[in-house]
């Protein structure tokens, strides 16, 4: 289902201000700024800085290509971890489906590169067959690509990816920070409505009916170990996240919505999310996808006024996770 309103603004020229601002205030926020071997325009944010909660913020912002606000809140609705990332967006498909959503796979056999792309530059190169659906192109002319991991890609890769964005490698701003530092960790948290409107995706709900979104993480605390800090930040929003929906549509599609997407619904549910993934040896594609989703859903149908409510946070379990 396309999106209703093709006339929606760029996400690459709404982001570009957010990533402006943060290499303007490059030093304040604890974040190193470089140009790449292919005149790529680097920015880290906590692979060899510090970093902090506010670059993190900006970072999720940048994600969602300057349609969503995030903001930290010390109501995340856990009593032991009370500090959390809220994120809201008018616009959420275009914000979370369009931007936010790491759903470009890039890699390089030479240099062994791997990492998964996420915000507005995905949306220049329109490599997934998501966009076939979404009906949204974005033409403009620079673009910023966020990736998880603790160093940027080769000139190699930033070439390749520039051209499958239809620009310049100058154009190109590749903004990294690791799972494990203050602003990855924000980051990811930010993603809590992200991952409610791929499941939406995922179970056929009509996306051009969900009107306007909120969702609230808990901020897991930073780890160094790479598959500590993943299962941290899985755990935040499948043991500790919560969402609201405002749709349109039939009371029988926002129940049915609100019933099935809980990550309680999956039947990888219950452990911490390390467990889980060392009982697939690794292979995060073993893992149950239904499990990717917020623990408290509401659902409220703008045209009938009615809410719908299900899941439950399991906050024991994201005690042993933090702990």
């Amino acid at each position: 289902m396309k999106i209703q309103n093709l006339s929606v603004p760029s996400v690459n020229a709404r982001a570009a201000k957010i990533v402006d601002g943060i290499v303007a205030n490059a030093k304040a926020l604890r974040c190193a700024v470089s140009t790449g071997e292919a005149g790529e325009r680097r920015i880290d944010l906590g692979a060899n800085v510090h970093g902090g909660l506010e670059a993190g913020r900006l970072l999720g912002e940048v994600c969602m290509g300057g349609f969503g606000t995030v903001a930290l809140t010390t109501a995340s609705g856990l009593d032991r971890w009370p500090l959390g990332v809220a994120v809201h967006s008018s616009n959420p498909v275009v914000a979370c489906l369009a931007s936010q959503y790491a759903g470009w796979t890039i890699t390089e056999e030479a240099s062994g590169f791997f990492a998964l792309g996420s915000g507005p530059a995905r949306a220049l190169s329109r490599v997934e067959t998501l966009y076939q659906e979404l009906g949204y192109v974005d033409h403009h002319g620079s673009g910023a690509l966020v990736i998880e991991g603790d160093k940027a890609p080769p000139a190699s890769v930033a070439t390749n990816v520039a051209s499958a964005c239809g620009i310049r490698p100058s154009d190109l701003t590749i903004l990294y920070a690791p799972t494990g530092s203050l602003a990855g960790t924000v980051q990811i948290a930010a993603r809590v409505l992200e991952v409610a409107l791929h499941k939406a995706h995922a179970l056929h709900f009509p996306l051009h009916n969900i009107v306007d979104g909120y969702g609230v993480a808990p901020l897991a605390p930073p780890v160094p170990d790479f598959v500590k800090a993943m299962g941290r930040t899985n755990d935040a929003i499948i043991y500790g996240g919560r969402i609201q929906l405002f749709v349109n549509g039939s009371d029988d599609e926002a129940k049915k919505l609100a019933d099935n997407l809980p990550s309680s619904t999956s039947s990888a549910y219950g452990k911490p999310f390390a467990e889980t993934f060392a009982e697939v040896n690794g292979d995060f594609y073993k893992i149950d996808p239904m499990l990717f989703s917020p623990a408290l859903v509401t659902v409220s149908n703008l045209d009938t006024g009615r809410s719908f409510h299900a899941g439950h946070r399991a906050p024991e379990i994201v005690d042993a996770s933090f702990s």
